[in-house]
């Protein structure tokens, strides 16, 4: 799937989230972008809080959006920091990430391409609920 995916119009777009950023404590302004399974390009920024808590990351705030528009999976997604440098999503994003990731998850990191086995090893999801009897 990463073969077929243009990680510079995601990084672009997660560029211009970046821009919409309200990031005043930390100013570390983030922004993410990711294609869904349907094609449709979504984007996000962090929204930060004075009770820091209660802060959403670009992440978060990308799935939301995910899910107003349409839901569906994830099969491409980059974050960006204000320098426009490729990040990391943090550990409780990436498993965010995981519960909307379709099975050709790819992600562009600072190393390169990966997908969800990379950012998150050994990862418990849904299937891990689904082995518990009711």
């Amino acid at each position: 799937m990463s073969d077929d995916v243009d990680f510079s119009v995601l990084t672009a777009a997660a560029h211009q989230a970046m821009s919409r950023a309200y990031a005043p404590y930390s100013r570390y302004p983030v922004g993410a972008a990711a294609l869904t399974s349907d094609g449709r390009l979504i984007t996000g920024c962090n929204v930060e809080n004075a009770s820091y808590g209660l802060g959403q990351c670009a992440e978060n705030t990308l799935v939301g959006q995910l899910q107003l528009t349409g839901g569906g999976r994830i099969v491409a997604f980059t974050c960006v920091n204000a320098n426009g440098e490729t990040i990391m999503p943090c550990g409780r994003c990436r498993q965010l990430l995981k519960e909307f990731a379709a099975d050709t998850f790819a992600i562009l990191t600072p190393e390169g391409v990966t997908d969800m086995e990379g950012i998150l090893p050994q990862a418990f999801g849904s299937a891990d609920l689904e082995k518990v009897a009711p």
